[in-house]
């Protein structure tokens, strides 16, 4: 599955059937952004979706040695089943 970012929209899409795939974020301080929402259409839910969408802001942060909050529900969920990314998320 092919992830696109775009930084200056500041999110993640995934072109998946039913339309658009996508995880938004914001800055929220120095090398740190807030993953505020994901939203994959009804039709490509249970297909991974929104597990590459996150792995995709992920590997971004790291990249970039940001730190993430984890704003969304599901990236919190996400998180709780990923326990080697928890060294991304920042304390509030």
């Amino acid at each position: 599955m092919q992830i696109e970012h775009d930084e200056r929209k500041r999110r993640f899409t995934a072109h998946v059937d039913g339309g658009d795939a996508v995880l938004t974020y914001a800055p929220a301080g120095d090398h740190v952004i807030d993953l505020l929402h994901t939203m994959v259409p009804p039709q490509a839910e249970g297909h991974g979706v929104g597990d590459a969408l996150v792995h995709a802001a992920m590997s971004f942060a790291r990249g970039k040695g940001f730190r993430i909050i984890p704003t969304c529900p599901y990236v919190r969920s996400w998180l709780g089943h990923h326990p080697e990314e928890q060294d991304l998320v920042i304390s509030q």
